[in-house]
């Protein structure tokens, strides 16, 4: 029978019991405990150091919920997509959980994790996972041509601007996470199913 590792990384890390933490991100940990039922392991990871926390939680923050033309959806596939073609097996765990929740379909979140191009998705959706993973696997191979089928599927280039940000923070984050075999909450997988 498989069990689930009892560490966050495999890194021993000064992780701060959190009454430790700073005041604002005991509340933001409640937050999350509280949505989602957890503290994210990445949040406690990163909670050892409280200024690469502050920095990582407000870019997340409003990348993946700041206003923008992308639905949260949109901006969970593109992480889904990314962390895949990385084989970064915390982010495919964690975002496939939010794809199955914010679609309502458990399967749609397996296939994006499993490869994307078999899953039945519109034209906007397989353009900006098609332009996703390219900038993820050739980004010296992104050219005008690739940004117009980004348009031509409906996409402002504000949007655009949204999107290549997105797919850079997961490529960072995904080699963080591997680098330092960051381990997915147990609680994820049973997520949304």
């Amino acid at each position: 029978m498989y069990t689930q590792p009892d560490h966050i990384t495999a890194l021993d890390l000064p992780i701060p019991e959190r009454d430790r933490l700073p005041e604002t991100f005991q509340k933001y940990f409640a937050i999350c405990e509280e949505k989602l039922g957890m503290v994210p392991n990445v949040l406690k990871a990163y909670s050892q150091n409280p200024a690469q926390l502050d920095v990582f939680s407000k870019l997340y923050n409003e990348l993946m919920f700041g206003e923008s033309g992308l639905s949260t959806l949109e901006r969970e596939m593109i992480a889904v997509a990314v962390s895949s073609s990385n084989g970064c097996y915390y982010c495919q765990v964690a975002h496939g959980a939010a794809v199955r929740e914010y679609s309502e379909q458990p399967q749609l979140g397996e296939m994006i994790v499993m490869n994307y191009r078999v899953a039945e998705l519109s034209a906007r959706h397989r353009a900006m996972l098609d332009f996703a993973i390219k900038l993820t696997e050739t980004p010296d191979r992104i050219l005008e041509a690739d940004r117009q089928q980004l348009r031509d599927a409906g996409f402002s280039d504000s949007d655009i601007w949204d999107i290549a940000n997105i797919i850079g923070f997961y490529n960072m984050t995904n080699r963080v996470a591997s680098a330092v075999d960051m381990q997915p909450n147990p609680e994820y997988h049973a997520l949304h199913r």
